[in-house]
């Protein structure tokens, strides 16, 4: 409400305010229109619109009917309780965005979690950090300095773990998800280049290379898995860059770590790129996407994940998109394993492709070699 009034008020700007039903309006307009009572020039309950002394405008808006704020220009709108939104990612981007086109406005979305919804679609966009024009926080209970640590431990007894975690915690939900033990196995040490050249005494280190290609809509992802240790020890991931760059990046990323094997999707965009991996000597092993071979690549995965055989980076986007992803069930019975339409599931693909083989290695027991090469 500060922000609200302050854009209004200080600076003569229109403001709106959006709740998902008149309920969890009434407050805020009653509490907006006392505050800003000295200020009025005028005040409509039934519009819910203030105008202000300098210019300044609130509107106040419920999205039940979905056409809310249309035709309208604002500075700063407030998307309050927006996991309770119906179809909140259409409303913003068909109804609300457009709004802040003319005075190149922001936008603040309020809620506490409702699983893996629309809502929790925008917070990831917060959480990854080639989205500029976004930022997320997570606030739960505790950071509240009027609510008392004694009621929040009461709490935490008297109510069921899965409310308190949601309620208190403000923690987005697994409600359905593919994958399990996503949290457990974040606890992977990043590595910006092979342990060869850190450890000269210990088992020689074997690194395997997973490849998600894209370019503008899609993320290209690199995937590094120690099969030595079983970690996913690098992630590497952009967009917007052209291919040759990529290409550069790649033979350097397998450079650094020596890598024994890259596995590069070889449909459509892959098999040009993989031909010139091959010519620069890369040790490529191409892997044609289809129904049937995704899903034995994400079932492997799963499997991984759920025995604890494999460790991840506690990296947001890549834990996001494992919690995102879906299957749905084929017309003949069968599945198809996707993120949700509007998500990516980039990083989840470059992971389950280096998995594919390191994770035949893992299952041998490695050998014990004496380190002969100087460190340079």
């Amino acid at each position: 409400m500060d922000a609200c009034i302050e854009a209004a008020l200080a600076y003569g700007y229109p403001v709106a305010w959006f709740a998902p039903t008149y309920k969890y309006l009434a407050d805020v307009w009653r509490d907006m229109k006392e505050s800003l009572l000295p200020y009025t020039t005028r005040s409509d309950s039934t519009e819910r619109r203030i105008e202000l002394v300098g210019g300044g405008v609130v509107d106040m808006w419920t999205l039940d009917g979905g056409e809310a704020g249309r035709g309208r220009k604002y500075r700063r709108v407030v998307i309050d309780e927006a996991a309770l939104v119906p179809d909140l990612a259409n409303v913003w981007t068909a109804a609300i965005r457009p709004t802040l086109t003319d005075l190149a406005g922001d936008a603040f979305f309020l809620s506490t979690p409702r699983g893996r919804n629309d809502f929790w679609g925008l917070y990831q966009q917060g959480i990854d950090p080639l989205q500029d024009e976004w930022r997320c926080w997570q606030m739960p209970t505790r950071t509240n300095p009027f609510i008392s640590l004694d009621e929040i431990e009461a709490a935490r007894h008297d109510l069921p773990e899965r409310v308190f975690q949601q309620e208190y915690l403000a923690e987005f939900l697994e409600d359905s998800a593919v994958f399990r033990g996503i949290r457990e196995a974040a606890t992977a040490r990043p590595q910006r280049w092979g342990m060869d050249e850190l450890d000269t005494q210990g088992p020689r280190h074997e690194y395997i290379i997973g490849v998600d290609w894209g370019k503008y809509e899609d993320y290209s992802v690199f995937a590094v898995i120690d099969a030595t240790t079983s970690e996913l020890c690098r992630l590497d991931r952009s967009n917007h860059i052209e291919y040759q760059l990529q290409l550069e990046r790649l033979k350097q990323l397998v450079s650094s770590f020596s890598a024994r094997q890259v596995i590069a999707e070889s449909n459509s965009i892959g098999d040009p790129l993989a031909e010139q991996l091959r010519r620069a000597g890369v040790p490529l092993q191409e892997f044609t996407t289809t129904n049937r071979s995704k899903q034995e690549l994400i079932e492997a995965l799963m499997l991984a994940l759920e025995q604890g055989k494999i460790k991840i980076l506690n990296d947001p986007v890549l834990i996001a998109e494992l919690q995102a992803f879906e299957a749905t069930r084929l017309p003949g019975g069968g599945l198809r394993y996707a993120a949700p339409e509007g998500y990516h599931d980039d990083c989840v693909m470059a992971l389950a492709l280096a998995w594919s083989d390191a994770g035949r290695r893992v299952d041998r027991k490695p050998l014990q070699v004496q380190r002969t090469r100087t460190v340079r």
